[in-house]
């Protein structure tokens, strides 16, 4: 496969992933959220606030097309024309699905009879999780995923926090679809299982950890995570203070999914290797996270 085939399989592998987790995203709302007049954050809660108070003259994907046709040229503007089509592409995706796509009846049905409750904490799982599929791509639902793509472009904000923070008027303003508290209710505990599952699921790949690795055959482990494993090993000098010998002390930064990877290379080589690790709250670098901060200089 050439450069460039290979170019257009990327491409299309993103978009693809993008229409799947904005799908699961819709589904979310179809199945759990606007049967129940429950209102997550968003253009999309927003627009079945006002799907709601119309009397249901307006359908909710023509409020959403609406507020993210302004949305969007500050979203192009601010980070972007590559991000600008994927999120024009994710509008018009949403738009769609949200015309088409017709309420699941016998989930409806059953959930409706259950427990609304029950209702907010699936639709904000679900729809949290496709955001979270979308948000790895690089795409976005419009609304208030560009805000917190510009606001996390430039501050180490989570988007999570900045969902339930930009959310809160939007859920509140539930309250007059049928003067109802509970109904604020449910749409902030969307908001704060939605803004969770999608820290989780974005963080989920990117925690760190620290690994301290004691062992007589140092250089023969050290090569082999370079070569293998292509991470960095730093060797500290140290002394053990009973035998009073010196040894090398191996330091590695990595990725938590690389731990099991970390661990058969290591026993390869010395299966008596003592490990130490540790969780770490971030690092920033290469081959890790940019560091997204602005230093102002005086002059």
């Amino acid at each position: 496969m050439g450069i460039g085939n290979m170019s257009l399989y990327k491409v299309l592998k993103s978009y693809f992933i993008i229409s799947f987790g904005l799908f699961v995203y819709v589904f979310a709302w179809k199945a759990f959220l606007i049967p129940n007049e429950i209102v997550g954050g968003g253009a999309t809660g927003f627009a079945t606030v006002i799907y709601y108070l119309s009397g249901k003259v307006i359908p909710v994907q023509y409020g959403f097309f609406a507020v993210n046709a302004i949305l969007v040229l500050i979203g192009i503007k601010m980070l972007g024309t590559g991000f600008g089509f994927k999120t024009i592409y994710g509008i018009f995706f949403t738009f769609s699905m949200l015309a088409i796509l017709p309420e699941p009846e016998l989930i409806t049905r059953s959930f409706v009879e259950s427990d609304k409750l029950l209702c907010a904490i699936l639709g904000g799982i679900v729809s949290g999780a496709g955001t979270a599929i979308t948000f790895s791509q690089g795409g976005s639902a419009g609304g208030t995923d560009i805000i917190a793509w510009i606001v996390n472009k430039y501050r180490d904000i989570s988007p999570g926090k900045i969902f339930l923070y930009s959310d809160l008027i939007i859920v509140g303003s539930s309250f007059f679809i049928s003067w109802d508290f509970r109904t604020v209710v449910y749409g902030y505990v969307v908001m704060a299982v939605f803004s969770y599952s999608v820290d989780l699921l974005l963080s989920g790949t990117k925690q760190s950890v620290q690994i301290l690795v004691f062992s007589n055959k140092y250089d023969e482990i050290a090569t082999k995570i370079n070569n293998d494993l292509h991470r960095g090993v730093t060797a500290l000098h140290g002394t053990g203070w009973y035998s009073k010998e010196e040894r090398r002390i191996l330091v590695i930064m990595a990725r938590k999914y690389e731990l099991s990877t970390l661990y058969q290379i290591i026993k390869s080589v010395d299966d008596e290797a003592l490990i130490s690790v540790a969780s770490v709250m971030g690092v920033f670098g290469r081959g890790f996270d940019p560091l997204k901060t602005k230093v102002k200089i005086k002059k």
